[in-house]
């Protein structure tokens, strides 16, 4: 039972220890290329929209984009996962990646025509890929990497993605260098920031199936090929009554909210056009720092798992509550009307010296908390399971409550709401978010590998048999049960909790949610009397669960 034949690719599925992670199905080097697929599209997108406006001096068309993108990414965040699951990776990202180069040649358009309707259609469809992108992105950070690992992989897929708005931010600030004035951006930076775009897109035909990638112990990040629609229509719906959902829910709100106040309200305010630029090479290089440290901290800090997470989150917490209250003090200095009746001092980095380098400091520090914060949560959703079908669902949840949040946040700042509040509101947010995850750490990230949820080691199922006489199924089962229970799958009563699974393709379904299976035992015991619904044959098989 050391193997068990994949019925996609044909190649075993085994436990052996592999010894090297640079091959084509290894979690480093898939995980490198969801990163460089996100180096090239949302990383040009964060450094777009860190200019503030879009790079527009009027920041009116990119608010009511924004809003109508983060409105279908509401939408199709959450059903994201579903659909990765349905399609698999490779056509869910292209799809999603192609309309960020829409996006940017919206705005390409506005500098010549000033129409709002174009910007606003791609940021809605920009929306709905956006929510493919992230829920097949959030799946493969998640459930890829080995258990003990998920910070060190979160952070290196962090640095190489936040790389991109380093690049990104370096377009602008090079081709409007000698443009001091703040004018809009000229049309070479979106046609540079396309083609990085162009070249995501492709880069996405080349991310693997989960089936066909293969850990370093030699485990498989999932053995399930494809799903359907009612299943996931049905898994979806359940998560808006998942207690570990709702428990994220603050922390994915305010994880995207506080953006059109950073970028809009600070970097897009106080700072010429060309440091605006600069400010942006330093907000995301801040984000690789802060996605290194968290995931040193998330995955070697302690022994236990579970308190590598709760330092982890207070760590953030006191980092985060330091920030927002330098973010309160330099706000105190002007607001919306300031900028309005241009009375607000614009900075530039070669001219004003000690004038530029407290706001910068800040905004620098705004990008540290951002990934750190992020990166947090995305370790936390990564313990809560391994397999990447639930994860994809997970990370689908998060993103869709992010994004309406966003909606929200972008349409907040287009009605002038006063600076200062908006950043209490940002404050209030994050640091709600922060006991609420450590009581989900407490409660559902495990310290061991193979410790299964909601199951004892060692579980009864009391199996029908169906149209299937017991003679013929019991040396089938004896001889090879995953295969034979994935050729002729059986609905199963779960003693223990009294649910409906199924045993396909060595997974058990507990409320969808799928637990690997590996055989440590059968145990045939006779039936006192039919329990299910006046079929004939029955037995009870005890075998030993692991995650």
């Amino acid at each position: 039972m050391g193997e068990n034949g994949d019925q996609e690719t044909g190649s075993p599925v085994t436990n052996k220890p592999i010894t090297t992670n640079f091959r084509y199905n290894s979690p480093l080097i898939q995980i490198g290329l969801i990163g460089l697929v996100c180096f090239c599209c949302p990383g040009m997108f964060n450094a777009l929209s860190g200019m503030g406006g879009g790079g527009q001096v009027d920041h009116t068309a990119a608010n009511n984009a924004n809003t109508a993108l983060y409105t279908t990414f509401a939408i199709f965040g959450v059903l994201g996962g579903g659909i990765y699951n349905i399609l698999g990776p490779r056509l869910t990202l292209f799809s999603g990646c192609t309309t960020y180069i829409l996006y940017a040649g919206s705005f390409l358009y506005y500098n010549h025509h000033k129409h709002q309707a174009f910007a606003i259609v791609a940021g809605a469809l920009l929306g709905v890929g956006a929510g493919l992108l992230w829920a097949g992105q959030g799946a493969i950070m998640t459930s890829y990497p080995p258990v003990h690992r998920k910070g060190t992989y979160i952070s290196m897929f962090w640095s190489i993605f936040n790389l991109g708005g380093v690049i990104g931010g370096l377009i602008p600030f090079v081709m409007n260098y000698h443009r001091e004035t703040a004018v809009s951006v000229n049309d070479g930076t979106y046609i540079g920031f396309m083609v990085f775009m162009t070249i995501g897109s492709l880069l996405a035909l080349a991310i693997l199936h989960p089936s066909k990638v293969v850990r370093p112990d030699g485990s498989r990040c999932t053995n399930v090929k494809y799903s359907n629609v009612m299943t996931e229509s049905v898994a979806i719906a359940k998560l808006f009554t998942n207690w570990k959902m709702l428990m994220i829910v603050p922390a994915a709100w305010a994880s995207n909210f506080f953006y059109s106040y950073q970028f809009n309200n600070v970097n897009g305010a106080l700072f010429t056009l060309r440091t605006k630029g600069l400010n942006n090479v330093f907000y995301w290089g801040a984000q690789m720092i802060g996605s290194v440290m968290i995931g040193y901290i998330m995955d070697f800090s302690f022994k236990s798992r579970k308190t590598r997470g709760l330092v982890g989150i207070t760590v953030v917490a006191v980092l985060g509550t330091a920030i927002w209250i330098g973010g309160f003090f330099n706000q105190r200095g002007y607001d919306y009307d300031d900028v309005q009746n241009k009375t607000v001092k614009i900075l530039d980095f070669k001219k004003d010296g000690s004038d530029f380098a407290g706001p910068f400091v800040l905004y620098f520090s705004y990008g540290l908390l951002d990934a750190m914060f992020q990166s947090m949560v995305y370790w936390i959703i990564g313990g809560l399971a391994n397999d990447s079908i639930i994860l994809s669902r997970y990370v689908g949840f998060y993103k869709g409550v992010q994004s309406a949040g966003a909606a929200v946040a972008w349409q907040i700042d287009a009605h002038k709401v006063p600076f200062m509040n908006q950043l209490i509101v940002n404050w209030v947010l994050t640091t709600i978010s922060y006991p609420l995850l450590a009581l989900l750490v407490i409660k559902a990230v495990n310290d061991e590998d193979n410790k299964v949820e909601e199951s004892n080691i060692e579980v009864v199922f009391f199996l029908s048999l169906l149209h299937y006489h017991v003679n013929k199924l019991i040396p089938s089962m004896l001889v090879n049960l995953p295969q034979y229970v994935e050729s002729k799958p059986r609905w199963f009563w779960f003693k223990d909790y009294d649910a409906t699974v199924r045993l396909q393709d060595a997974t058990v379904w507990l409320s969808n949610e799928p637990v690997r299976m590996h055989l440590a035992s059968v145990r045939l015991h006779s039936s006192a009397g039919d329990k299910n619904g006046g079929r004939p044959a029955s037995t009870y098989l005890t075998r030993g669960l692991q995650c």
